[in-house]
C-alpha cells in the first residue's frame, strides 16, 4: 500500500518526493504496535553513543541503518528482495560488517536488543561481535511482539526503563507468557493501539554507553 504510485496519504506521497521519511517513520508505519515501541523506547532511554547513532535498525540488506537516515521507494523495494534469515549472506554479511565497526567504535559500550530473542538470526552475529556486552529486556521473555510493544510504549509514558541482562551464556530466552499488563491510568490510545506487522524488516537495536 505505501509503494503504490496512486495513493495520496502523506507517508506514500513523501517516499515518491525530495521529502523523503525516515526509516523509522516508515518502518513505524509498516510495523505497527512494536517497532514503534521499539523506537520511542530507544528514543527515550538511549545514552548518546560518541561519535555514532544511539538508535540502529536492523535491516534485510544493508545492516545496521541509522532510525533517522531518510529512505525511499528504491530502498524499500531492495528490503523486499531478503528475507532476514542467518543463512543468506545478503542479510549476514553486511550486518557482519556493521556490527564489527560498532564493536570497535564502542570498545565499553553495552548493546540493548529490542528485537527478537527467540531465534538466532538476530542474536548470533550480534554475540559474535558484542558477547557478554549484549544485553536484552528481562521482560521480553514470553511475551509476543504485540505485548512487547505495548510494554515498551508503557515505559515511554511512565519513564522507568526496563531491567537488562546480558544474551550471553545459558539464559533463559523462552518462559510462560506473563499475564496481560494492566490498562495504564490516564494513558493515551498508542498504549492500547495494535496492527499487523510484516515480515522481519522490524527489526531494532538500540545501544547505550555503559
Amino acid at each position: 500500500m505505501v509503494m503504490n504510485e496512486r495513493a495520496q496519504f502523506d507517508l506514500a506521497r513523501r517516499l515518491r518526493s525530495d521529502d523523503l521519511p525516515t526509516l523509522g517513520e516508515v518502518f513505524s508505519f509498516l510495523s505497527g504496535l512494536y517497532f514503534r515501541g521499539k523506537l520511542a523506547y530507544a528514543k527515550a532511554f538511549a545514552e548518546p553513543a560518541a561519535g555514532g547513532a544511539d538508535i540502529l535498525v536492523i535491516t534485510p540488506n544493508r545492516g545496521l541503518v541509522r532510525a533517522d537516515q531518510p529512505i525511499g521507494i528504491a530502498d524499500l523495494k531492495a528490503f523486499a528482495e531478503v528475507d532476514i534469515n542467518a543463512d543468506d549472506p545478503r542479510y549476514r554479511k553486511p550486518l557482519q560488517r556493521d556490527m564489527r565497526k560498532l564493536a570497535k567504535g564502542l570498545p565499553n559500550a553495552d548493546v540493548v536488543l529490542l528485537g527478537s530473542i527467540a531465534t538466532g538470526k538476530y542474536v548470533e552475529v550480534l554475540l559474535e561481535n558484542f558477547g557478554a556486552r549484549l544485553l536484552f529486556p528481562a521482560d521480553f521473555v514470553g511475551r509476543g511482539d504485540m505485548s512487547r510493544g505495548g510494554l515498551l510504549l508503557r515505559c515511554v509514558a511512565t519513564g522507568v526503563e526496563l531491567d537488562y541482562t546480558p544474551l550471553h551464556g545459558d539464559v533463559r530466552r523462552h518462559g510462560a507468557r506473563p499475564p496481560k499488563l494492566a490498562p495504564l491510568r490516564g494513558s493515551g490510545p498508542t498504549v492500547k493501539a495494535g496492527s499487523s506487522k510484516p515480515g522481519g524488516a522490524s527489526r531494532q537495536d538500540s545501544n547505550r554507553q555503559g
